[in-house]
């Protein structure tokens, strides 16, 4: 195969000089072309005046009276004490399912019973600051999660059981 007749290749009559294409160089670096030789940047023009005067009476305000004094400061400054508001602890917490999370998480499934940990965590948090709201919500998610992981554990521990019979049969 001829290299010069390639689809890839260049024309022959084209050469290694690049061309100017018509377009005349640009002109030589020169550092004091924009007129600031001095060192830094020149202060920009801002193209408006300084700020008005602040008259008082412009806002709508009053002066005050020069020949009065300015009202009497007292001597002391009295600081009002902080007032802390704390809930108390439910009269009657709302169940937490941490021994059931646990169970489910150590026993039947890992990623729910984590889950489920997490939210019995937030239930027994509520009950000690006394949120009664979001401690029903924690246990109920607790405990929907937990239901869940331990059906998925029977299921998946009664179809490893029924597999296992099932293969053993077979190879006898």
């Amino acid at each position: 195969m001829d290299p010069n007749k390639s689809a890839t290749a260049p024309p022959m009559e084209w050469s290694d000089q690049k061309s100017s294409m018509g377009q005349v160089a640009p002109p030589a670096y020169n550092p004091h072309m924009g007129g600031y030789p001095q060192a830094g940047y020149p202060v920009p023009h801002q193209g408006f005046g300084p700020p008005p005067p602040y008259s008082e009476a412009q806002y709508g305000q009053q002066p005050y009276p020069m020949t009065q004094p300015y009202p009497m400061q007292p001597g002391t400054v009295t600081v009002q004490p902080t007032v802390y508001v704390a809930r108390r602890t439910l009269a009657q917490p709302v169940n937490d399912y941490m021994g059931y999370s646990i169970f489910t998480m150590l026993c039947c499934c890992l990623p729910l019973g984590i889950a489920a940990l997490i939210y019995s965590i937030s239930a027994r948090e509520a009950n000690h600051v006394g949120d009664q709201i979001v401690a029903e919500r924690s246990s109920r998610m607790a405990r929907t999660l937990n239901h869940v992981a331990l059906g998925l554990g029977l299921g998946i521990s009664i179809l490893i059981v029924v597999y296992v019979a099932v293969v053993a049969s077979v190879l006898r």
